[in-house]
């Protein structure tokens, strides 16, 4: 190989493999392989095609030579039989060349319409030992001279390397995916378990405040105190949806929330710092299969229960029960307090309600100054598999 042709082989495979690792326009790269494939062979075009599980090649990219007298088919699209040469080519992984597609028995009979106007052809495996992606070729018109054996050593070459740089491209971007993916699920954890359980405590607080300041303020001052506690559910509500997006990354993959138990134990410990006591919990059955929108109002229930009596219970003790059953999951907040003041909003309680309606269950409350208040939100769900 002169030192001319050897420079020009060297110069392409480096730009093969810098367009390739960079990602930045993927769908360029194989367009650019089959250019320079075809220019380096002197060739008027050039395909690469890729491997189907059934042994077929598909064209996937083609490039014609300006200096090619008369119109060239356009082959992108083109399937070729598992028995052409290039699909035993992606196979075995030995190129071969001849000197006329259309007379040659080796090639002549799965030569597709939109090639027959190709004489010599030369084609070499795409990509590696371990990775074979399919087949690069290049053709000349019919008449033309054919490949020599230096041309056809540089197509193998060239088709070797450039497709080690795509394998390594898919491992790269495979690599940065899943980095993404982490990163936007570190993110949408830090926004659930940090954040919201702020606005949450804060929230909360807020509630106590307005309780303990009952009668005492004006009416313009306890009009905005309750439309910023408005204003924090809200905010709750659309980080939890940022977050779950955030979890949803991928448009193949169905929505994923944070762990069922372990956001239960999550909002028990909010509740135990604001009571200045921990509440127990008790978790039976396999949460792991609850569906995420259930989930999601499992979650709101039992926040919006905790938070209940936080403001109004007194309660020495608290208990929260959840249990997954083949007939559904159950949620039970049950404390020892004075049972819920008939004045009251019923906001909370409704909302408690509406969720179970809404996940075809009920909510069920019972409480008394005596006995204190129990909460029993449940809902149907798909035997567990």
């Amino acid at each position: 190989m002169d030192s001319s042709l050897a420079r020009r082989m060297l110069a392409a495979s480096t730009e093969i493999t810098r367009v390739a690792l960079s990602a930045e326009d993927p769908d360029a790269v194989l367009p650019l392989v089959v250019r320079r494939a075809a220019e380096l062979a002197e060739a008027d075009l050039g395909v690469v095609t890729v491997r189907a599980d059934d042994g077929r090649l598909t064209v996937e990219a083609a490039y014609g030579a300006p200096s090619a007298t008369g119109p060239l088919g356009d082959p992108v699209g083109t399937v070729l039989s598992s028995r052409s040469a290039a699909a035993r080519v992606a196979r075995s992984g030995v190129p071969v060349v001849v000197d006329d597609l259309i007379d040659d028995p080796l090639t002549a009979p799965y030569v597709p319409a939109a090639l027959r106007v190709y004489g010599p052809f030369a084609v070499a495996p795409f990509g590696t030992r371990e990775r074979r992606l399919g087949a690069l070729a290049v053709y000349r018109r019919r008449g033309a001279s054919t490949f020599t054996r230096v041309a056809v050593d540089v197509l193998t070459s060239f088709a070797a390397q450039a497709g080690l740089a795509l394998v390594l491209a898919e491992g790269s971007t495979a690599r940065q995916r899943i980095a993404v993916y982490q990163e936007r699920e570190r993110i949408a954890r830090d926004l659930h378990d940090v954040i919201v359980q702020r606005l949450y405590a804060t929230g909360v607080q807020l509630e106590v405040l307005e309780r303990r300041l009952s009668g005492q303020l004006a009416p313009a001052d306890a009009s905005r105190l309750a439309e910023t506690m408005e204003q924090i559910d809200q905010a709750i509500a659309e980080v939890r949806a940022t977050a779950r997006t955030l979890r949803s990354a991928d448009p193949e993959t169905p929505d994923q929330a944070p762990a069922l138990d372990d956001s239960m134990r999550s909002e028990v410990q909010i509740a135990g710092e604001l009571l200045g006591r921990p509440p127990r919990l008790e978790i039976e059955g396999d949460l792991s299969d609850v569906p995420v929108q259930v989930a999601d109002h499992a979650r709101a229930a039992l926040r919006e229960a905790l938070s209940n009596v936080v403001r109004h219970a007194g309660a020495k003790a608290v208990l929260v029960r959840v249990r997954r059953s083949t007939a559904g999951l159950l949620l039970q907040v049950v404390d020892d307090g004075c049972g819920i003041p008939r004045d009251v909003s019923k906001r909370g309680l409704r909302n408690l309600e509406e969720r179970a309606v809404a996940a075809g269950g009920r909510c069920v409350l019972t409480s008394s100054p005596d006995s204190g208040t129990t909460v029993t939100w449940e809902v149907p769900l798909s035997p567990s598999k």
